[in-house]
């Protein structure tokens, strides 16, 4: 049995969702999000809360049942509250900030890299070196931080790069002089 898929799915007032078949669309003060579910299980609405059920006793539809509410829970946070991650530069002369709805990184390189703002997403620059990636797809936010992270990931020697709050570096020792 699915833990996770056994929990009800509660609705904040504001929210509303339309369920039609496996189609679930949701509608929030901060947009709306809209996807198809897999045939394996039942997703039906009573009052305040969303119920996800199994068709059958498979693996795999206890699989989909799981997935299934949590993808539903986070479309239902994400038009209500809104995701985002924060991100950090760690280097001399390695910074950030924003050239209209672009993100201009100053990574070590010879060129600035730029970084095209995507539909649904937000960038934000408190200072020049930590940037917060905002939108309602928890899915598209993860995505967007990680590719921005990926244009100059942190390295194992000094830690130089861009990396998410919190992260722990694994550091390695440099070349032991005899």
């Amino acid at each position: 049995m699915s833990r996770i898929g056994k929990k009800p799915v509660t609705v904040p007032a504001g929210v509303t969702v339309t369920i039609e078949g496996t189609h679930v669309s949701v509608k929030g003060g901060k947009g709306e999000l809209e996807r198809t579910f897999s045939e394996l299980v039942t997703i039906k609405q009573e009052g305040e809360e969303i119920l996800v059920t199994r068709n059958d006793e498979s693996k795999e539809s206890n699989a989909q049942q799981g997935l299934v509410r949590t993808l539903v829970n986070n479309m239902v946070v994400g038009v209500s509250e809104g995701f985002e991650k924060k991100l950090e530069l760690t280097g001399v002369g390695y910074r950030a900030a924003l050239k209209g709805k672009d993100l201009d990184l100053s990574l070590g390189f010879s060129h600035p890299c730029i970084y095209s703002c995507p539909d649904g997403i937000s960038f934000e620059v408190p200072d020049n070196t930590h940037i917060v990636v905002k939108g309602i797809s928890k899915e598209q936010v993860g995505q967007v931080a990680a590719e921005v992270r990926s244009k100059r990931p942190p390295e194992p020697y000094k830690g130089k790069g861009i990396h998410y709050e919190g992260e722990y570096i694994r550091r390695k020792l440099g070349k032991a002089a005899k």
